[in-house]
């Protein structure tokens, strides 16, 4: 480093012009850190600008997550809730098939109960018509009901009354009975004949 008052005291060429060469070195060495300060600047305001820049595409990046985020929220509330009505629905639909299975269950079995009971009655039924022929004198019942119808007005008069008593469409009406009471009537009328 040069010494300024030695250099104002020495009055000669030499100390100026070391002076001089140490001022235009030094203004030389102050343009280049000048330049490159400057250069140091304008790569600190590109990184800035680029910076700047991130954080704007990021903000707006940010704000479209933020907007798909309550998007797909939303959606997610939507599906929950009908997926929770599918499911009430469902349920309702699996109740209503398990009512369904446990009536046609009873039904089935008030099927076969009525079956049991049918069958049963028609083996007391074909009893009964056998019934009709059980007596020890080997008359049957159709034989009593025409007993005393010796001419054909009387077979046809008690014909109609035992037809009006027994016919399937009253209370106390019996198919098979009436069966057999039209049997004996025809057989009765041909035998006249």
């Amino acid at each position: 480093m040069i010494n300024w008052e030695d250099v104002l005291k020495a009055e000669d060429n030499e100390g100026l012009r070391e002076a001089k060469l140490w001022l235009f070195q030094e203004n030389m060495r102050l343009e280049q850190e000048k330049m490159k300060l400057e250069q140091d600047l304008d790569r600190l305001t590109q990184e800035r600008k680029t910076l700047e820049e991130a954080r704007d595409k990021f903000n707006s990046e940010r704000m479209c997550f933020k907007d798909e985020m309550n998007a797909l929220n939303h959606k997610s509330v939507i599906e929950r809730k009908r997926m929770k009505d599918e499911k009430l629905f469902f349920d309702k639909k699996m109740a209503i098939l398990q009512n369904g299975f446990l009536q046609l269950d009873i039904d089935r079995r008030n099927f076969e109960r009525e079956k049991y009971e049918f069958y049963q009655e028609k083996e007391r039924s074909s009893r009964r018509s056998s019934d009709y022929y059980d007596y020890s004198d080997g008359t049957s019942i159709v034989g009593i009901l025409f007993r005393n119808a010796t001419n054909p007005l009387t077979l046809r008069k008690r014909y109609k009354d035992l037809m009006k008593i027994f016919h399937p469409d009253n209370l106390a009406g019996d198919e098979e009975l009436v069966q057999m009471i039209n049997k004996e009537f025809s057989r009765r009328k041909r035998e006249e004949a």
